[in-house]
């Protein structure tokens, strides 16, 4: 590890302001994944700024009836939040599934938006990686591609997104809270804040240089049979090989996004409107774009055995 120099923020603003002064900084909470990826030195801040005693550590009402979840709540204490387990059951669900009970008790719910990839790849620095380090190449594309995306690619990146929560908050229409280093304030649709690959796959996020997440609201509770299903190839400990956030409608209606298919939370609006025709139409439309490896092709197939079985689990 780098030697690196520390800060403790005293305010959201303050903590923008600091970042933005310093381009080499990086903020730090939990740290349950930046502090690895300082060890294997693929992130090399030269200044670390502590969040932790923000004030953002608190899940509330608001006033339309939806939830407001600080940036700084941890993944256990989300998980078991009273009101979280009765309205947002699919959020619990994902993040009960998602690393250890050790890690979730320090991880957070902006740093669980911002992990960063698990390609591979990705990890060793004696391989190009156009995340890591633009314009390099890519040797996953290949190379060996298992656990890597199927859709949603490019021809510059083929890594996942490894995040269990963030895929119930697409589900649920989460909305990302930000505070620039001026003081004002944005509201980010989760469908808008992870980008996919493109020409430039070290840009993950919308976020502008600066710019701090202060929390996440979800809308009113929408109700349905809420539904968290992970694949993957260790009973725990481990990231999707592929997972589903589902929620269905007594009426036939549902919603339905994807983890460990693609550079980001998959959800295809399409694929939701085919939810009456069953885990074969919304699978067909869901990834009508997929462009797998041969190493990966398989999760193709298992993605619709895994809706067919999250069907029957809601009709149980």
């Amino acid at each position: 590890m780098k030697p690196f120099t520390y800060e403790r923020a005293d305010s959201a603003k303050a903590a923008a302001a600091a970042i933005a002064a310093n381009p080499n900084a990086k903020f730090i909470a939990g740290g349950t994944n930046l502090l690895d990826l300082m060890k294997l030195q693929i992130e090399t801040p030269a200044h670390l700024i502590d969040v932790n005693h923000l004030g953002l550590d608190k899940v509330e009402k608001t006033r339309d009836g939806g939830m407001r979840i600080g940036a700084l709540v941890r993944n256990t204490d989300l998980a078991a939040d009273r009101t979280v387990r009765r309205d947002y059951a699919v959020l619990s669900r994902a993040l009960v599934s998602g690393a250890s009970g050790q890690l979730r008790n320090k991880a957070t719910t902006a740093g669980n938006l911002l992990q960063r990839t698990r390609c591979p790849y990705f990890y060793d620095t004696t391989k190009p990686c156009n995340k890591r380090q633009p314009g390099s190449g890519c040797a996953a594309i290949g190379g060996y591609s298992r656990s890597l995306a199927v859709i949603g690619v490019s021809d510059q990146c083929i890594a996942t997104h490894p995040s269990d929560m963030a895929v119930a908050m697409r589900v649920l229409d989460a909305t990302v809270e930000t505070v620039n280093p001026d003081g004002a304030k944005r509201m980010i649709p989760i469908a808008d804040f992870h980008r996919l690959p493109g020409t430039t796959p070290n840009i993950e996020t919308s976020l502008q240089p600066g710019e701090f997440i202060t929390g996440v609201t979800l809308p009113k509770p929408i109700g349905g049979m809420q539904i968290y299903r992970k694949v993957r190839d260790r009973a725990s400990y481990a990231f999707a090989t592929i997972s589903i956030a589902t929620v269905l409608q007594p009426d036939g209606s549902g919603r339905f996004a994807f983890g460990g298919v693609a550079h980001k939370p998959w959800r295809v609006e399409a694929a939701d409107a085919r939810a009456s025709q069953g885990a074969a139409a919304v699978a067909t439309a869901a990834f009508a774009g997929a462009n797998p490896t041969a190493q990966n092709a398989f999760k193709v197939p298992l993605v619709q055995r895994t809706l067919a079985a999250v069907f029957t689990e809601a009709k149980a």
